[in-house]
């Protein structure tokens, strides 16, 4: 498996230049207003090297017979990974790294990522009342630069540089909130901008921690703002958040917000009134995305049960905690009520964990998941790390096979990684699994068409030369669709023979994806000098639409 990655990556290496994008990408759809920003920054210090505009797939598989023999993989599948930056879970690798090394350290994962075919990435900009990010209200990070308020030197903006980085490399991104914590710990560094000293009366105190008190209008208010802040002054691709809603249980310890219940008293009980707590705040926090950018995806990552069928006739077949009742998270609520676009349910258990087993969990969400995408969190942590209690994490076997059991449910899109750490660490092989066999071709992210339902038009005047580099393909950019978006990437499918059937649903046949709407010329390096083909490019929206496809015959 390692030699298939090296030569998978010495293969990207060589067609590092197949793409050209000869003027920047101009973003079609309108941001809105701007918000105040944080002093002046000093210049940036210069950036990596640009990734390839290119995603590209091994040699190997373009030299196929025609037709492709076996099982066709799935075109459409979302592939991601959550970074997670409290307490350096994943990056930056300690507080206070140089500027350099941050920006190198995420710009390796990426290209990891782009080589392992993952199409997105879920980044934890805000883990306690803080900010990745220079155009908030919040203050900087301090698993940033070492201290709460401390802006980076030299500067620069962290989630613009990261947002680049992944749209250039094909990665959808997806800026990961914690929405309940104001602060991590007693030991916590607090900026004296910090919100706890602001309003003190919004927050509780539980577990160590200062908590934000859902149940007071103003701080569902105030953490929809922060929310709408990012989406307005970054181009994200969606708004994610992870399973703190209310807190999990400590023992001996009480949440005390007894008198926020009976200033807000509703008739409901109190445990009904939280769980209205937290159904309010996911609905202003929708609102408020559409609001400013009805594009942008929003979704949230649970606990992985709602209710044990014990509780609850319609719950699962499970025996574990659950988010209903443990974190008032009315999770399966949240679906039928089209709140939000997609669900990871956090599925970290093992198929032979007794109480609580892989497949059984998948299965209730295949039949509770609605309308809205269904993602499955995998535990990629416990890879290798069999317990007594769990003992199927020790079997290199679990981890494909939950993958290939995702695989034959039609309702499952996709797969989420906790955490990049692990990926990278590649506990049992599980990441050269994914690059060689599950994730070995490319996928598209699978559409909402309730966000958007409009294809793009295709590109135009698709010419092709022969060239002493290989086929070269170029075209004109795409025109506007009737709702104004032109093509934020085109993907390029090659066909061996004079008459080819094109099998577009095929992604075996995808030989390049080109990114930025300004990117019109690809070269085949990897085309036989000798045989016939027929080349297909479609172009893609920002909401991955497909269009239908322009066509050349070579030779």
């Amino acid at each position: 498996m390692r030699s298939v990655a090296f030569l998978f990556l010495l293969f990207c290496l060589v067609l590092v230049h197949a793409c050209r994008r000869p003027e920047p990408v101009v973003t079609k759809k309108p941001a809105g207003p701007p918000v105040a920003a944080k002093p002046a920054p000093k210049p940036a210090p210069p950036k990596p090297k640009p990734a390839p505009s290119a995603v590209l797939v091994p040699a190997d598989t373009l030299e196929d017979d025609v037709p492709l023999i076996g099982p066709v993989p799935p075109k459409r599948e979302f592939r991601a990974v959550w970074i997670a930056t409290v307490e350096n879970i994943d990056w930056p690798s300690k507080k206070g790294l140089p500027v350099a090394e941050q920006q190198r350290e995420i710009v390796e994962m990426f290209d990891m990522y782009q080589q392992t075919n993952l199409n997105a990435v879920v980044v934890q900009v805000r883990s306690a009342a803080d900010a990745f990010y220079a155009r908030g209200s919040e203050p900087w990070s301090e698993w940033l630069t070492g201290q709460q308020g401390l802006a980076p030197q030299p500067f620069y903006d962290p989630l613009d540089f990261m947002i680049e980085q992944a749209h250039q490399r094909g990665l959808e991104f997806h800026a990961w909130f914690n929405l309940d914590r104001a602060t991590f710990g007693k030991t916590a560094s607090v900026a004296p901008s910090n919100i706890v000293y602001q309003k003190p009366r919004w927050m509780l105190e539980y577990g160590g921690r200062k908590l934000f008190n859902l149940g007071i209008p103003e701080v569902r208010t105030y953490i929809a703002g922060i929310v709408a802040n990012v989406v307005r002054e970054y181009d994200v691709d969606g708004i994610h958040f992870d399973d703190y809603f209310y807190p999990y249980a400590i023992a001996g310890q009480t949440l005390r917000d007894d008198s926020t219940y009976q200033a807000n008293y509703n008739g409901m009980k109190k445990a009904d009134w939280r769980r209205d707590n937290v159904n309010k705040l996911v609905a202003e926090l929708r609102d408020s995305i559409r609001a400013n950018k009805p594009w942008v995806k929003f979704g949230i990552s649970p606990f992985g049960i709602w209710k044990n069928q014990s509780n609850d006739p319609d719950g699962s077949a499970t025996n574990g905690g659950q988010s209903y009742y443990d974190l008032y998270a009315d999770t399966r609520k949240w679906i039928r009520d089209g709140l939000i676009d997609y669900i990871v349910p956090q599925v970290y258990f093992s198929s032979e964990f007794t109480r609580v087993p892989y497949k059984t969990l998948v299965e209730w969400w295949t039949r509770n998941s609605g309308k809205c995408h269904l993602y499955i969190g995998h535990g990629a942590y416990r890879v290798g790390r069999g317990s007594e209690r769990d003992p199927g994490w020790a079997r290199a076997t679990e981890f494909p096979d939950q993958m290939r059991y995702n695989r034959l449910q039609r309702i499952v899109q996709g797969s989420v990684f906790f955490s990049a750490k692990n990926l990278k660490l590649n506990p049992l092989a599980i990441r050269d699994s994914l690059q060689s066999n599950f994730y070995r071709h490319p996928a598209l992210v699978p559409p909402m068409t309730w966000l958007d339902s409009i294809v793009p038009l295709p590109p135009r005047d698709l010419k092709a030369a022969d060239t002493p580099e290989g086929v070269e393909l170029f075209w004109q950019q795409s025109a506007e669709a009737e709702d104004g978006d032109g093509a934020s990437a085109y993907v390029i499918y090659r066909f061996e023979g004079r008459k080819p059937r094109l099998r577009l649903d095929d992604p075996r046949y995808i030989v390049a994806r080109c990114q930025g709407e300004s990117t019109t010329r690809f070269v085949d390096r990897t085309a036989d000098p000798k045989k016939k083909y027929v080349y297909a490019v479609t172009a893609l929206d920002r909401l991955n639409n497909e269009s239908r496809e322009v066509t050349i015959r070579v030779r």
